[in-house]
């Protein structure tokens, strides 16, 4: 079970991500933020063990969903900001938008609205890293979907028979826009495909974050000791609709016990009734609060501020 400082620093991260993505919802319908964007409300357990396991030293490439995973590698928040307002300050200059995230300094090598696209560009990383006898890794950050696509499948062939240090992080929220897993699927677990090649494989149910991170934490060992690369699968949910600010519940394509069980495995929530159990008083948990809510706000507001003075102006 994790002490109280790791659950702390778990707590931070998961509740910085969501206070993020909680603001670009609220501001979206400004319309300065002209890009899709793809939150990631719901799924913040992956940024928060990401963020715990700190090392610049490893890189990262993501998806469309990929701002939990930029926040998880300390990107700086103001660039992302920008970012997404379409400011040439921004990560990516202005020019990527919210799929499209880029910042070589803190090892996030970049996300790309292509599904699968990034993985064979993770395995690239991964193979550099292993001929330079670099001590270090590459996480290749992917969604479910992306497990149906060729690449995938060539990418992990690739990585076992060359022993490459790659952890892939399959976050499988058992959808893809509006179709559940096992119709695309048809029953075939992504465990028992990705067995067949050989490589070590980990199934994280139900948001249990003291066994991501003790599996998370092997894991990294493992591949730096030059084993074999790693995937871990862990299962999520999305809170709000695949791409845009709102939610869409009211389609019914999830059903209510579906719903119901997510709700209750909410992080946040199950992170501050463990933290709870351990130290009764929610003081210090309140003032995390306060200071990310403090910070994250002051951080948004200056690149509004800058993102309607450069549209006055031009």
């Amino acid at each position: 079970m994790l002490g109280i400082n790791a659950l702390y620093q778990l707590y931070a991260t998961a509740y910085k991500v969501r206070f993020v993505e909680t603001l670009i919802a609220e501001n979206y319908h400004l319309g300065l933020m002209r890009c899709p964007t793809h939150l990631s409300i719901g799924q913040e357990l992956v940024p928060a063990i990401l963020d715990s396991f700190h090392d610049p030293n490893h890189l990262a490439v993501s998806t469309h969903r990929s701002h939990g995973h930029y926040i998880g590698k300390r990107g700086s928040l103001r660039k992302f900001f920008d970012e997404l307002h379409g400011m040439e300050e921004g990560c990516s200059s202005g020019n990527g938008g919210s799929m499209h995230l880029i910042d070589k300094s803190v090892g996030f090598i970049g996300s790309t609205a292509i599904v699968a696209n990034t993985i064979p560009v993770g395995v690239g990383l991964a193979n550099a890293q292993k001929l330079n006898r670099e001590n270090s890794l590459t996480y290749i950050f992917i969604g479910d979907g992306a497990t149906e696509e060729g690449v995938f499948y060539e990418s992990l062939h690739y990585c076992a028979i060359n022993n490459l240090p790659a952890l892939f992080v399959i976050e499988n929220n058992e959808f893809s826009v509006y179709t559940d897993l096992k119709t695309r699927q048809k029953g075939t677990s992504i465990k028992s495909k990705v067995e067949g090649f050989n490589v070590n494989y980990f199934l994280c149910n139900d948001h249990d974050f003291n066994y991501l991170y003790e599996i998370w934490g092997k894991s990294i060992s493992s591949i730096k000791h030059g084993s074999r690369p790693y995937v871990i699968e862990i299962m999520t949910h999305r809170l709000r609709e695949h791409c845009g600010p709102n939610f869409d519940d009211q389609l019914l394509y999830r059903n209510v016990d579906f719903l119901k069980k997510w709700e209750e495995k909410d992080l946040i929530k199950m992170l501050k009734e463990n933290i709870f159990k351990i130290e009764k008083d929610l003081n210090k948990l309140n003032s995390i609060e306060e200071k990310i809510e403090s910070n994250v706000k002051s951080i948004f507001n200056d690149s509004l501020s800058q993102r309607k003075f450069f549209q006055k102006k031009f």
